[in-house]
């Protein structure tokens, strides 16, 4: 049971390493380390440092792992940077990840999960948002990745691939063992800048659009733990081995929290008052989303154990406070 994971090293995909090793499987990393970090990886995993855009490094890893499943979450995730660089989305989570895709396919891989967004929905017409709901992402992010979707789903129609595809809400924490949780300089996750606040590595958090149409102005998120979404994949990939065919899947809690509501719990978390700084809508940024999760639930099994918003605000302020002491 030898499974690929693309971007391993990165803050999702450390995480489903980690549980995937737990639950039996043996790990093979790839990972250029731009944004991933090894340190995060379990010692068990073996790892491989390059771009799955290399296309002679990527085969060589096939030939020397013999992997048959893949998890896929190598990309960029950045709304508001898509909007203003959009060749790099389209490069990299489009086209690097098609000929990724076919290298796989070429060595005999029959199993993928794919790591995508709710932000193929863009602004929903019906909140909670089904996998059924209208597909009209309203950023390049958003668009590169229904892209990689829709080459999924006609691949699997003419070959042996079976694939999951999971959309993903707002993933937030960090593990509850304390070890491993997002690391970056250049954060653009909500509860990631605002437990940065609560530590004192950033002066301010900014609250981007205070005008929408919203219980309180601000965005509303569904905000799903790590090690919730860790699992998740966990559950996919051995419903694919079990035979199961390929499917999509919603992964969120079916609850929203505004950006108010999350700083002020970041607040009571922390003890510190946060300096707030109100600013202009970004690009490509929607008013509220929130998941149905039901079939997840329903049709893999899915339980997940960290669904209040104080279990991922803890988790991410604790996970901070431990990494900022280490430097």
């Amino acid at each position: 049971m030898k499974v690929l994971i693309t971007g391993g090293a990165g803050y999702i995909g450390s995480h489903a390493a980690h549980a995937l090793i737990k639950s039996g499987y043996k790990v093979v990393v790839v990972d250029d380390l731009s944004q991933g970090h090894k340190e995060l990886l379990p010692l068990e995993a073996e790892f491989y440092r390059c771009d799955i855009g290399n296309i002679a490094e990527i085969r060589g890893v096939f030939k020397r792992t013999q992997v048959d499943s893949i998890l896929h979450f190598a990309g960029l995730v950045s709304v508001s940077d898509s909007v203003t660089d959009p060749l790099s989305y389209y490069q990299t989570n489009f086209s690097k990840a098609a000929n990724f895709l076919s290298v796989a396919l070429d060595c005999g891989v029959t199993h993928f999960v794919f790591s995508s967004t709710a932000a193929v929905y863009g602004t929903p017409k019906e909140i909670p948002v089904k996998e059924t709901s209208a597909l009209n992402p309203e950023s390049p992010y958003g668009a590169s990745k229904l892209m990689f979707e829709r080459l999924l789903q006609d691949v699997a129609k003419s070959s042996k691939l079976k694939f999951i595809i999971l959309r993903y809400f707002n993933v937030a924490g960090a593990h509850s063992s304390g070890e491993i949780g997002q690391i970056s300089d250049s954060a653009t996750h909500l509860i990631k800048r605002a437990v940065e606040a609560g530590c004192g590595k950033r002066n301010s958090i900014e609250v981007y659009g205070t005008d929408y149409p919203t219980k309180d102005g601000t965005g509303v998120r569904d905000y799903i733990h790590v090690e919730d979404l860790a699992e998740a994949h966990v559950l996919a990939l051995k419903y694919l081995k079990s035979g199961g065919e390929s499917d999509i899947f919603n992964c969120g809690y079916g609850s929203g929290y505004s950006v108010k509501e999350v700083l002020a719990m970041v607040e009571k978390v922390s003890g510190q008052k946060l300096n707030v700084i109100n600013s202009a809508r970004r690009d490509g940024d929607i008013a509220s989303i929130v998941a149905d999760s039901s079939k997840i639930i329903s049709k893999l099994g899915w339980r997940p154990r960290f669904t209040a918003l104080s279990d991922i605000c803890n988790s991410s302020f604790a996970w901070e406070k431990k990494y900022l002491s280490r430097k």
